[in-house]
């Protein structure tokens, strides 16, 4: 063949490229043997080829798989199957409740408990009375900004005080309105104070940015719990509830194992933002042993009912107090010039010390002055002095601790940007 018709013959097509293979692995672990499986568009496909667990065993994973956090137990802080377990127990007895109350309601109107008439009696109720209850809760949300578990505890005591007075309405029918839209009002207020404190709780297990997947399954744990408490709460209306006799009897434990459930899910929650409860409690601690608590070390000591008590170790600090009640104007420039620099004011009392914070102070401006009169009160007890040789001296030993106290802080998870103090009062000069 001569190099003309080499020239003249027909080139070959080019070779189809050859078909992508799926990339696929198996992976062995505990008994399961699991297939993966990248798709074209990257997708990540996984099938269990062969699982010898026991039954039990596989259902219990589903369960968890289902009710719990991606990654559980490593993706939550301490303390989330503690609190889990007990919201589980307090949706069951909630739910049992609700059908009790919505009985009695049925009966002391005079209706058969049909469902188009309980629908009826409660949109009635619902668009009066709780509508109020839910208004005037909503002004208090800086309070439960400043103490959510405190608040949370009250929302569900709310609850179960408008359940009680619907149970009771049997007792006096002629009283049915007053008592029903009572027992509304009352709930209305609890689903405000739940709801805006369920961000604050579930912000405190996010451990991996998951606060959304903590959210979803905290609900489905929820969701799960309430359809088994409304059918207990079916077979105890038809048996032991099936009078009022009965009700007044189970009605009260129910309450009493749904009030203990929601306190023990709230000392559980590590809240790990500064209130002037947990600021006192570090200051606290640190004055006493030099060490920085976790938010884990201080949850089950929190007074959550009454949480304005004054701690000695950290200078019996009251703070929220008007400017005008705290000093007299001819002492502000006075205290100043000890703090020049500072976004608070300290006044040394006999019994306490008032803080006063500027409208713009973060938690370590809060922070920096409780040391102040933690120091100072100790300072107080060795030496008699002025109010004001002693704050400057208080002064000098927390500029010295506190850069290292603070890195500390932040590194047991405390997060010091904001110091929510409720509705405690600020000044701006």
């Amino acid at each position: 063949m001569n190099l003309l018709e080499k020239i003249k013959m027909p080139k070959k097509k080019a070779d189809n490229p050859p078909p992508q293979v799926p990339v696929y692995w198996i992976e062995n672990s505990e008994s399961v043997s699991r297939h993966f499986q990248f798709e074209p568009d990257g997708q990540l496909l996984v099938k269990i080829v062969d699982d010898s667990r026991p039954v039990a065993y596989r259902m219990v994973e589903s369960f968890r798989n289902k009710f719990f956090p991606s990654g559980y137990p490593y993706s939550v802080n301490e303390g989330y199957l503690r609190y889990t377990q007990f919201r589980a127990l307090q949706h069951f007895t909630s739910a049992a409740l609700s059908v009790l109350s919505t009985q009695s309601l049925l009966f002391a109107a005079g209706l058969r408990p049909t469902p188009a008439q309980a629908t009826a009696v409660s949109w009635i109720l619902k668009d009066g009375m709780e509508h109020v209850g839910k208004l005037l809760c909503s002004n208090l949300g800086a309070r439960m900004d400043s103490e959510p578990k405190r608040w949370r505890i009250l929302a569900d005591v709310f609850y179960d005080l408008g359940t009680g007075l619907e149970v009771l309405s049997p007792l006096c029918p002629h009283l049915f309105l007053e008592l029903a839209g009572l027992g509304n009002f009352a709930k209305g207020m609890a689903v405000v104070a739940a709801r805006a404190t369920r961000l604050p709780i579930y912000s405190s297990f996010a451990k991996e940015g998951n606060l959304s997947d903590l959210f979803a399954k905290g609900e489905a744990i929820s969701t799960l719990f309430n359809v088994v408490g409304i059918g207990a709460g079916i077979q105890l209306a038809s048996t032991i509830c099936s009078t009022v006799q009965g009700k007044l009897v189970v009605g009260p434990l129910l309450s009493l194992v749904h009030i203990y459930c929601v306190s023990e899910e709230m000392r559980a929650a590590p809240v790990n933002t500064l209130n002037p409860q947990r600021t006192a409690m570090i200051v606290a601690d640190f004055v006493k042993t030099g060490r920085i608590s976790s938010p884990a070390d201080l949850r089950y000591g929190e007074d959550l009912l009454f949480p304005g008590r004054l701690i000695e170790e950290a200078g019996n600090v009251m703070v929220g107090k008007a400017l005008h009640k705290v000093v007299k104007p001819s002492e502000l420039h006075q205290i100043k010039r000890t703090f020049p620099e500072e976004k608070f004011i300290l006044h040394l009392g006999s019994r306490w010390t008032d803080m006063v914070l500027e409208h713009n102070a973060t938690g370590e401006d809060a922070l920096r002055g409780w040391l102040v009169a933690a120091y100072a009160a100790d300072i107080g007890k060795c030496f008699n002095a002025s109010s004001e040789i002693v704050l400057r001296d208080a002064y000098e030993r927390m500029n010295i601790v506190f850069s290292p106290f603070l890195s500390e802080l932040h590194s047991k998870g405390w997060h010091t940007d904001r110091f929510l103090d409720g509705t405690g009062c600020r000044f701006s000069l």
